[in-house]
């Protein structure tokens, strides 16, 4: 089995090389019977212009395990994720694993992640900053939207989430190929559970089985290079409406 994670990149040169030699360092999640998992790291470049390029370009050089795609110019986290998702595909994934490129999230995390899957439990998961693991306290308002959000979310899709808009994410390869994402900013994260909510999968077309597990978060402000903004919490919510047409539709 190859894990893939797939990490969208732009303008993070200040902390690249430390926030991947982190996802180097976690050791690789494991089989049932215990044995590592191939793990092999996807650097995408969105058109960085803070030399965050040269930075994937030497880390891809100096390891074996990275593997890289680029975008000559910036286009978004949902275009670098499509982009990532593709290549990974073609690099014979057969897990997708979604992970920013700072440090706000721990890559020690990856193995509870990915451990619903392997247990044949789950055919995708995400990930909970709000569901009991240790992080550190945002700001009120941030909170408030997301949980907002996500309410929202749920409402229209169906699913119980408690943080849609994590960045951790698992896929199947079977959901990563039948994931097709247009929202080419940060709404693509509402645009994913969507699809998730909807998404027929296995040899019954049943529908996908998808798990949350809380992950650690150390929050970083605008100030410490946060990029989201109150504009792409509307148009998160403008995608929730677009992408959730039809309401929920419970299982046949």
């Amino acid at each position: 089995m190859k894990l893939v994670v797939l990490i969208p990149v732009y303008n993070e040169a200040a902390t690249l090389e430390a926030a991947v030699q982190r996802v180097l360092d976690a050791p690789p999640p494991k089989h049932a019977d215990g044995s590592d998992i191939g793990r092999v790291l996807l650097l995408v470049d969105d058109g960085s212009t803070d030399g965050s390029g040269s930075v994937v370009d030497a880390l891809a050089e100096t390891r074996e395990q990275i593997i890289t795609a680029r975008h000559p110019s910036n286009r978004g986290k949902g275009a670098a994720v499509a982009t990532g998702l593709a290549a990974a595909l073609d690099a014979g994934a057969d897990l997708v694993l979604i992970h920013d490129a700072d440090m706000e999230y721990d890559p020690a995390d990856h193995a509870d992640a990915v451990a619903p899957i392997i247990a044949g439990d789950a055919d995708a998961v995400i990930g909970s900053r709000y569901a009991g693991a240790s992080r550190r306290v945002t700001r009120f308002w941030h909170r408030l939207a997301n949980r907002s959000l996500t309410m929202l979310s749920n409402a229209v899709s169906g699913l119980d989430l408690t943080d849609m808009e994590c960045c951790t994410k698992v896929f199947t390869r079977e959901v990563a190929a039948k994931l097709e994402i247009t929202e080419p900013r940060f709404a693509v994260e509402p645009q994913l559970i969507a699809q998730l909510a909807r998404m027929r999968v296995g040899e019954a077309d049943g529908r996908a089985r998808v798990w949350e597990v809380p992950v650690s978060y150390a929050y970083r402000s605008h100030a410490e290079g946060k990029k989201i903004t109150w504009r792409d919490g509307v148009s998160a919510l403008r995608a929730i409406v677009k992408h959730n047409h039809g309401g929920y539709q419970p299982a046949r």
